[in-house]
């Protein structure tokens, strides 16, 4: 359970900051971080903190009409009552901070300007979603982007909070999903010596093969 404490904290604080780089800052409860506001595309308007937390703890501090989203980080809330239904469940992993001897034909990078964060963004969403991630979020997390004769072929984003790393938004076009998470996993490594890391997949698959586990459930509800 305490991995996955340390990983709903992490996420909920990496929603956080992207909600912050786009002017809508949200706000922290011991139980819930919540947003009143809609929050960017693939972002929740809450995320749960405790296994404990009610409808209430979120509900409260969101707009709760249709597009309302909740990560509901315990899968313990039934939001159905309240409108809501489960959009997926999804699993949360940990991996200790060790090396893996990533593919030497990609070359990892640690992404500094807004020229190449508008490139990396264009890999990660196949070219459909543009502005997603400001440039002021290069000073909350690292952006990383692999490169094979020149272009970004996979990448994935890493936010520290504590003694974790959060890891997210890991793809892959123009090389295999191993290579994308290898990559990953060595770069945390070096980037965060001695942090373990966390995130949440939807299917687990690929990063168990790196050496991660899971360590449990979530869900998350959508009211459409």
């Amino acid at each position: 359970m305490t991995y996955v404490l340390d990983a709903a904290a992490n996420n909920a604080a990496w929603c956080d900051a992207m909600c912050r780089a786009h002017g809508l800052p949200g706000r922290f409860t011991s139980r819930a971080w919540t947003n009143p506001r809609r929050t960017p595309p693939y972002y929740p308007d809450a995320v749960t903190l405790t296994p404990d937390a009610t409808a209430a703890d979120v509900l409260d501090g969101i707009d709760p009409g249709p597009g309302a989203s909740v990560k509901d980080s315990f899968a313990t809330l039934d939001l159905t009552p309240h409108g809501f239904h489960v959009l997926f469940e999804a699993h949360w992993i940990h991996r200790p901070a060790t090396q893996t001897g990533a593919d030497g034909a990609v070359g990892w990078e640690v992404v500094r300007t807004p020229d190449a964060l508008r490139e990396w963004e264009q890999a990660c969403f196949g070219g459909e979603t543009q502005g997603l991630f400001p440039a002021s979020l290069l000073a909350e997390a690292s952006v990383l982007a692999g490169r094979r004769d020149g272009g970004i072929v996979c990448g994935s984003v890493l936010n520290g909070t504590g003694r974790v790393v959060g890891v997210s938004n890991v793809f892959a076009d123009g090389c295999d999903l191993d290579s994308a998470w290898q990559g990953t996993v060595d770069q945390a490594a070096a980037l965060f010596p001695g942090h373990h890391l966390v995130g949440y997949e939807s299917d687990p698959e690929p990063a168990i093969r790196q050496g991660f586990t899971t360590t449990g459930p979530l869900r998350i509800w959508l009211n459409s």
